[in-house]
């Protein structure tokens, strides 16, 4: 959520950063509603000012025993005119936060502009795609030939974009996201959290997946939303406190199932499990002083950097372009992995920087020491990382020819010592 006084202070800069986003100036319509209802508050404290004045008025009439009709008509009168007011403020005040809760967040100085995908820039690459002997299958085509993936009989029970796993490879998948959580706990210092996977309007819109994202979420007849991710839950943890800034930086994880309508992805990707409407994925959450968020981005992705690298799993890091970042983000990193039997590297992270454009949606704040003010606090997120998909780089870069999947060493410790999967359940 932008900030109306930020925007009044500085018209110019804040249709400057839409329109590196690709979008028409705002400003001039915003100020026109935040002029209008300014102007209503100001008549409104204006004929409260009168009222009490004619109020008191009144009182000193009947003490000297005068007629006090006309005064106490036009008590009735500023009723009616402070009650008008008070519906345009409030009305006009509505429309504000009603624009500024669909315009995403301004790109950070160093996002490079561009429109799509095809602008994003290469910021590291690591690890070579594999040369094979022969030409390497999608994973749909190794999980099936196992006798392990089953997307005949997932459709029988939950139609499409759904997937059955079974055996060492729906064991394997469970692996990936305990062997994440381990790292992400020991190693980094992430509270692992157990959140719930439905929740409130209220947190669907502090996060920023709410109003803009409706037609991708699952709702309940009881109005609750599914999760789309755990960034949901994880940082609405701080919705509505006001934390001491020596707590910060708070870090949390979660493995969770995630639930996503994918409305806008029809066509895409409809073979295979890479865009499901359930899925599992480990999340990373930090919340930070302002002056660190920075800072926090660059560890968060390095730590999301690490799985894929204890997996021997090549991937290239893609800072996004003004066009290509999410809703809620300043910046974006992309982790995309390679997929050999696509024969194409493929997104399986995305760290975003959100500053204080969710904080300030869900009044999320920080003080300091000693000082009374409180500021908003910065928040970030990033998968750490999709399981599924991460399932889908071990089975595509660990293929044999013979169909079978070797198991990374990293995970073997998960799997019981078991060393490739075979057709054997």
């Amino acid at each position: 959520m932008h900030d109306i006084r930020t925007i009044r202070d500085n018209p110019a800069a804040f249709d400057e950063g839409l329109r590196r986003r690709g979008l028409e100036p705002q400003a001039q319509a915003l100020l026109e509603l935040d002029a209008r209802r300014r102007a209503a508050q100001a008549r409104r404290d204006e004929l409260q000012q009168r009222r009490n004045a004619a109020s008191k008025e009144i009182g000193a009439a009947k003490a000297k025993k005068l007629d006090t009709a006309e005064l106490m008509a036009e008590v009735a009168r500023l009723k009616d005119q402070i009650a008008a007011a008070e519906a345009e403020e409030k009305d006009t005040a509505a429309a504000i936060e009603a624009r500024l809760a669909v315009i995403p967040n301004i790109p950070a100085d160093d996002v490079p502009l561009g429109r799509d995908e095809k602008d994003n820039k290469l910021i590291r690459s690591w690890g070579e795609p594999r040369k094979f002997g022969y030409t390497p299958k999608e994973h749909f085509d190794l999980g099936e030939r196992l006798g392990l993936m089953d997307f005949e009989r997932a459709a029988k029970e939950s139609g499409a974009r759904f997937t059955l796993l079974m055996g060492k490879l729906a064991r394997l998948e469970r692996a990936l996201g305990q062997f994440m959580l381990d790292i992400h706990t020991r190693e980094f210092g992430y509270t692992e959290v157990s959140p719930p996977l439905l929740v409130r309007q209220n947190a669907m819109y502090g996060v920023g997946q709410l109003p803009k994202f409706q037609d991708d979420l699952f709702r309940t007849t009881t109005d609750y939303w599914l999760i789309p991710t755990a960034e949901v839950p994880l940082t609405y943890l701080v919705a509505d406190e006001i934390v001491a800034d020596t707590t910060l930086p708070r870090r949390y994880t979660a493995l969770t199932a995630c639930f996503r309508a994918e409305a806008g992805a029809a066509g895409k990707d409809t073979r295979g499990m890479l865009r499901q409407h359930q899925f599992y994925k480990v999340e990373l959450v930090s919340i930070t002083h302002p002056d660190r968020s920075d800072e926090e981005h660059e560890r968060m992705t390095r730590c999301a950097e690490t799985i894929l690298q204890r997996l021997g799993l090549p991937y290239r890091v893609m800072l996004l372009c003004t066009g290509d970042m999410g809703f809620a983000s300043r910046k974006t990193y992309d982790i995309e992995v390679w997929l050999p039997g696509q024969n194409t590297y493929r997104e399986i992270s995305s760290c975003s920087n959100c500053g204080e454009f969710q904080a300030r949606r869900m009044n999320a704040r920080f003080r300091r020491a000693g000082e009374k003010g409180a500021g908003f606090v910065h928040t970030l997120n990033g998968s750490g990382i999709a399981v599924g998909r991460a399932l889908i780089a071990v089975m595509e870069n660990y293929q044999r020819q013979d169909g079978a999947i070797e198991v990374p060493e990293a995970l073997r410790p998960y799997m019981g010592g078991v060393d490739a999967i075979t057709s054997d359940v």
